[in-house]
């Protein structure tokens, strides 16, 4: 587990390091209606890859912007690193300082490790199963507010949000029972202050994989919830999200999502 975390914060610090560098000069060509790609996801995510290629180089490496056919599957090899790049395209272009580089190491459907790292400030959220979760060394524990009413909640919208969108429907709920909202434009660090007490609910109900496998351990391993909407069991492939900073909030969030009619099962 030492060498995995190891490699993994090299690879999201030596990938943040670049994006820094890059703010402010780079091209910028969209993916569909407001989704935004840039030449500095491109290259942080090859950063990613020569690292984890010059420790382990058996390893395999499922990212955002691998083209669905080049994607891995999780067969394909015994670990599986996940990573985005770069979470908060949108905000790296508009030299909005909330951006960051999201990665985890998943084993036979286990995560092991994970990091999200913010360059702007130079805060490294790192993960090990049954180890604890950090910022820069410093123990990171979920927060104890127990009442929606007291909740700092932050949601993550899709690129483009549809007049009947679910994240919209729950959102247009919760804002009326909760202390405040955010959209801050990056799940991966919406979950990493989840793990740091900073938020203390979470949800997305376009989440990927890269969006959140580092951010769920980093949450579970610092005394939170991380589940589906509907409060089961979170499928590493994709779905609907959510985390709590506890099992009381998280009772009242998957109530809010049935009472909105947006839960499956």
């Amino acid at each position: 587990m030492a060498d995995y975390i190891e490699v993994c914060e090299k690879a999201v610090r030596r990938a943040g390091a670049l994006l820094l560098d890059r703010i402010g000069r780079v091209s910028v060509r969209a993916k569909g209606r407001a989704d935004l790609v840039t030449d500095a996801d491109l290259a942080s995510q090859e950063i990613v890859r020569e690292t984890i290629r010059e420790a382990f180089p058996d390893h395999v490496l499922l990212s955002e912007e691998d083209s669905p056919e080049s994607a891995p599957s999780p067969g394909a090899g015994a670990y599986r690193w996940i990573v985005d790049p770069l979470d908060g395209t949108t905000n790296y272009v508009h030299q909005v300082p909330f951006f960051g580089v999201s990665l985890a190491l998943e084993h036979a459907g286990q995560l092991l490790v994970g990091a999200v790292y913010d360059p702007s400030a130079d805060a490294c959220f790192t993960g090990v199963c049954g180890q604890g979760a950090y910022r820069n060394g410093v123990r990171l524990r979920t927060s104890t507010v127990t009442n929606l009413a007291d909740a700092l909640v932050s949601v993550g919208f899709p690129a483009e949000v549809a007049r009947d969108s679910p994240d919209l429907r729950l959102f247009n709920e919760a804002v009326l029972l909760c202390q405040s909202m955010r959209r801050t434009g990056s799940l991966a660090l919406n979950l990493a202050y989840v793990a740091a007490g900073r938020f203390d609910v979470v949800w997305s109900c376009t989440a990927r994989v890269w969006d959140v496998a580092a951010g769920m351990l980093l949450i579970r391993e610092a005394g939170g919830r991380a589940t589906s909407l509907e409060g089961n069991s979170f499928p590493l492939a994709h779905g609907p999200f959510l985390a709590t900073a506890n099992g009381t909030l998280h009772e009242q969030m998957v109530a809010l999502v049935r009472r909105t009619g947006l839960a499956t099962g």
